[in-house]
């Protein structure tokens, strides 16, 4: 399939070069693809997986839950993602992926990554890169949930999906699509359904954004970045050498 590490590869440009030989090897992996409906499992916890899972569209979720079924979701990824990249190191899966109203993934053999790895060390620090990055996000949604209002946390998620979503080219002027539910969201940011509805009212009240179905207009970046106080520093947007 043409294309299939396009994303990847723009989010690895935006924080240093890819030479044209490690584009090669990033588009010589070996890989089969799927699609998911919303709310199918891309990889299942317990699992031990021998291929790692990278988004191509659409948006999956890390998600755990608790003993009365109550479900939390630690991480959205979208096109350029490897979900489960850590899965070569750590072997089983702690924690299971869902496709969030439907996605394209291509699933690469451990056994291919190594290669390029060791093909390439440069290139195996980008990829240990974006682990990086996601335990950064992480360690910000847990600020997020544990100190930041309701509303100013669910502008700070907005801010960050804006500005990854951008990186691999998937803002549409000042609008990117997002086809989750409001339940998908009260998972993200721990609030009932009820006061996340509110919170989307109150931020749309405010002149700060459309969120229309599954579209999000963001009216005024910079006074969304300033109500939800983000910083996109934890994303490191910043192209240097690694």
């Amino acid at each position: 399939m043409t294309g299939t590490f396009t994303a990847l590869i723009l989010a690895l440009e935006r924080r240093d070069r890819v030479s044209e030989e490690e584009r090669r090897l990033l588009e010589q992996l070996p890989f089969r693809i799927r699609t998911f409906a919303g709310g199918e499992e891309l990889v299942a916890e317990g699992s031990r997986p021998t291929e790692s899972c990278l988004v191509l569209s659409g948006f999956a979720a890390r998600q755990q839950f608790v003993a009365d079924g109550k479900r939390q979701l630690t991480a959205i990824h979208i096109a350029g993602d490897f979900v489960d990249l850590h899965s070569m190191v750590l072997k089983v899966m702690d924690h299971s992926i869902v496709s969030l109203g439907g996605c394209l993934a291509a699933f690469v053999p451990h056994t291919g990554l190594q290669a390029i790895i060791t093909a390439s060390p440069h290139l195996g620090r980008l990829l240990w890169l974006s682990t990086v990055i996601d335990g950064a996000i992480e360690r910000n949604w847990v600020t997020c949930l544990g100190r930041r209002p309701a509303n100013t946390h669910l502008a700070h998620l907005i801010c960050e999906l804006y500005a990854r979503l951008e990186t691999v080219g998937l803002v549409r002027g000042k609008s990117f699509e997002l086809p989750v539910t409001q339940s998908d969201i009260a998972d993200t940011v721990g609030l009932s359904i009820v006061h996340v509805n509110r919170m989307i009212q109150e931020l749309r009240a405010s002149g700060l954004i459309i969120w229309d179905r599954k579209t999000v207009t963001v009216l005024d970046i910079d006074r969304l970045r300033e109500f939800a106080d983000f910083d996109p520093t934890y994303l490191n947007l910043v192209r240097e050498p690694r």
